[in-house]
């Protein structure tokens, strides 16, 4: 992005987010000022618990520090104040972890509702997290969360105080659904008993995410029931889009693609991080060196960057079935949605199927097609499944001429109206006995390498 694109971008940002909270503006700083800022986060304190009780003496959602700062946009400071506060949360193996997350008030706002919006920064390194954009870190994994203000600055508009967690915790545990789920919902307890937030138990939260933060949402609300029933109660809804339900058949279904391909090694590397698999034994020499690539990569740095590459070259014979290697089919059954509680609130769940415009011709058998990386079948089949165990408030919306991009920006606005409707307390439109048939969301089996 050149300076002139980015200066314009941030002026619009800037100009939606301080008419959105805040009575009067300030002039921004130049462009130029912005891109003369470093990384000057990468060794902030503030993201690390130094303590002196055991982290895991504090609950989940206690507020470990607390700091208010200038919401930036590019690196530009603007008039706007966010809170961000280090919290205690857990993280994918069930142990006391430390995450940020950032809220802001809406000018015209009273603290009765609030989004917790989930990025879809979708990056392995720690430093891309939306928290780190919102205090001034200018980066390249960064700009995805910057450019995502656009999409934040209506819902201020609207009244609606923001939540905004880093939803890969401070390891970028990349993919790794469950711990997204909890940091998600322990980022809302903390927003919570944050003093300053104005947020408290009475107030409503809707949950909005779309690619990477769908993954975050649909995993918060399907724990929520049971790893934080306070906050369930008080949710209205979720709203989610492109959604990453199974990611076994995510690995066959963008096998070879032109552009989506690279995600892959990404989830098994943010996977494997999460659940401390050592893959080093099963990878190829090819293997090896995009995994040492893609270490601390961002999606903006994987999109493209392998053309035409399949999983069979990234690994040793034998283990072209990645189910041949244990600990991959155990970690991928345990980041399954489909094998994860059905939520309690209502959903609106949206899903392209147009992925060749995205270079994604794949149609596995008892995969088929997608969105160019989120598969649609899957994503059928776990709307229906929600409406066969109880949740009939359930809006399901297959666009089938948009792709992975296309559909968020059709998605977007159809989504937001959604979530004001539930806020408004209007009863949940449902899809239910009206969605095609899906794939099977069953666990996958071990294979045996040859």
């Amino acid at each position: 992005m050149n300076r002139r694109a980015a200066g314009l971008l941030a002026t619009a940002v800037v100009a939606a987010l301080t008419v959105g909270t805040a009575p009067a503006a300030t002039a921004a700083p130049t462009t130029a000022t912005a891109y003369a800022q470093t990384n000057t986060v990468t060794s902030d304190p503030f993201y690390r618990y130094d303590g002196s009780k055991p982290l895991s003496s504090y609950k989940p959602g206690d507020v470990l520090k607390k700091r208010t700062l200038d919401y930036h946009v590019i690196g530009i400071p603007t008039p706007v104040k966010a809170i961000q506060l280090l919290y205690r949360s857990t993280d994918a193996q069930g142990r006391p972890s430390a995450n940020v997350t950032t809220v802001v008030r809406s000018h015209v706002g009273d603290g009765s509702k609030a989004v917790s919006y989930q990025s879809f920064y979708d990056s392995l390194d720690p430093e891309h997290g939306p928290s780190r954009a919102i205090a001034g870190d200018v980066s390249l994994g960064g700009m995805i969360a910057n450019v995502e203000a656009v999409v934040m600055a209506p819902m201020l508009l609207k009244g609606y105080d923001l939540v905004i967690p880093d939803t890969e915790g401070q390891t970028a545990e990349f993919a790794a659904g469950p711990a997204y789920g909890t940091n998600t919902l322990d980022s809302i307890r903390a927003s919570i008993r944050a003093e300053g937030s104005r947020l408290h138990g009475g107030t409503e939260f809707g949950l909005f995410g779309y690619s990477g933060g769908a993954i975050a949402t649909n995993w918060a609300v399907a724990l929520a029931p049971v790893y934080a029933p306070e906050v369930n109660e008080q949710l209205v809804g979720f709203a989610e889009g492109g959604v990453l339900v199974a990611p076994a058949h995510n690995l066959k279904y963008v096998d070879g693609s032109l552009a989506w391909n690279g995600v892959i090694p990404m989830a098994v590397i943010g996977v494997a991080r999460a659940y401390d698999i050592d893959l080093e034994p099963y990878l190829s020499e090819k293997g090896r060196e995009v995994f040492d690539e893609l270490e601390y990569a961002s999606i903006a740095d994987a999109l493209g960057r392998y053309p035409g590459m399949t999983w069979k070259e990234l690994v040793k014979p034998g283990y072209e079935n990645p189910n041949a290697i244990p600990a991959f089919t155990e970690a991928v059954n345990k980041v399954n949605l489909g094998q994860a509680a059905t939520p309690t609130v209502p959903g609106f769940i949206g899903q392209g199927n147009a992925g060749r415009l995205e270079g994604t011709f794949g149609n596995p058998p008892g995969i088929g097609t997608g969105d160019g990386v989120m598969v649609a079948g899957d994503v059928r089949a776990l709307a229906r499944q929600y409406c066969a165990t109880g949740n009939e408030a359930i809006t399901y919306e297959q666009y089938n001429l948009l792709s992975h991009v296309g559909a968020m920006l059709y998605w977007t606005p159809r989504a937001m109206n959604w979530l004001d409707d539930r806020f408004d307390g209007e009863t949940a439109p449902s899809s239910c006995g009206r969605i095609p048939a899906g794939n099977s969301l069953e666990p996958e089996r071990p294979a045996v390498a040859d």
